[in-house]
């Protein structure tokens, strides 16, 4: 019976565009019944990406209102689903597995739950998050790479994004927590996953998030340069609230590159690197400090290969003659970016070929 009931919600999930798919082994459903009670799995198998009172929810699941009410609340508080204030009433909404709940279960995040993650990941190779289009997440490059007289969009510079919100946070990155609880990993710094929101005190009472001002938000994305961190956020132009700095060695996403050679994991920027040769020193500082191999010093010159170049402008940063910067893509070589989420969901979906009728 329960198992029935974790299957039903892998389904759910998978219905939604940014997937969940099965595999042989049921993994899956071990994960999912690790985060959710078999009641709270009933509940999520229903639900819609669209926020809707607990009363709908209920009837559809069969369920008692009073019950489902006091459920629904309760997973909301664990990160499952998402829950806000509607007219008179709280509304409560279906959250894909990532990006999504799972980002929210640090506070859960144990040997059990990594090892967990970690089979799924490898046995279905990154999933639908790094393999459908488009893809999930997009490179925000260093602007200390693109040179001051080049136009640079407002959702193409990390500190916009910070600048324009009203409440900051940082929280622990749930990719280098999870591969050092399977014993992998990196010695990348851990407590660098930025969110922000419209609002002030947003993350003041969060149990995952600690609030911090916008000038320490700032610095951590500095520091994060600095560790040679990859800049990354939500594929789409608007309604921005986190950025994620990480790397592939641990990164669900970017290991998607590394470790599978999928280099449509991730969308890059619209920029990508180039060299000055009569400036290049053929030193090699910026061969380490690319995580995709788009580098290489053949004959003392370094040479960019531009299909394996993300645009996230960290080799430049190391240069120390000052030889390598990014510019922009030719027009047209990118795919345009989704205006907000709604278009992204709507574009996945009809990649997938899922029709959103039924989840939206």
């Amino acid at each position: 019976m329960s198992e029935d009931v974790y299957r039903q919600l892998a389904q759910r999930l998978d219905a939604i565009p940014n997937g969940f798919p099965a595999t042989e082994s049921g993994v899956e459903l071990r994960l999912l019944a690790k985060l959710f009670t078999p009641e709270e799995a009933i509940l999520a198998a229903v639900m819609r990406l669209s926020r809707e009172p607990a009363a709908d929810i209920a009837a559809r699941a069969g369920v008692d209102p009073n019950i489902a009410y006091r459920t629904l609340k309760r997973m909301a508080r664990k990160g499952l689903i998402r829950a806000q204030k509607g007219e008179g009433q709280l509304v409560f909404g279906l959250m894909p597995f990532a990006v999504g709940f799972y980002e929210e279960q640090l506070p859960r995040m144990d040997e059990e739950l990594a090892a967990l993650f970690e089979q799924y990941y490898q046995e279905t190779q990154g999933g639908a998050i790094i393999r459908d289009a488009p893809p999930v997440h997009r490179v925000i490059p260093v602007e200390e790479a693109i040179p001051f007289d080049l136009e640079i969009f407002p959702y193409e510079r990390a500190s916009e994004l910070l600048e324009g919100a009203k409440a900051w946070g940082v929280r622990d990155c749930i990719c280098r927590v999870q591969q050092r609880l399977v014993g992998k990993g990196c010695d990348h710094p851990v407590e660098n996953c930025l969110v922000f929101a419209p609002v002030e005190s947003a993350f003041d009472h969060s149990e995952v998030t600690r609030a911090i001002t916008k000038e320490e938000a700032l610095r951590i994305l500095h520091e994060a340069e600095e560790a040679g961190l990859v800049h990354s956020t939500a594929n789409h132009r608007d309604q921005h609230f986190y950025i994620c700095n990480c790397c592939t060695c641990s990164c669900g996403i970017l290991r998607g590159v590394a470790e599978f050679g999928i280099p449509t994991a991730i969308a890059s920027s619209d920029f990508h690197a180039v060299v000055e040769t009569e400036v290049c020193a053929g030193c090699g500082d910026c061969l380490e400090r690319c995580q995709f191999g788009a580098l290489s010093v053949p004959e003392d010159v370094c040479v960019v290969d531009y299909a394996r170049c993300v645009g996230c402008g960290l080799c430049a940063t190391v240069c120390p003659t000052g030889a390598l910067h990014l510019e922009r893509r030719p027009e047209g070589e990118a795919p345009p970016l989704p205006a907000d989420i709604k278009e992204w969901t709507s574009q996945r979906a009809q990649a997938r070929g899922l029709s959103l009728s039924d989840v939206l």
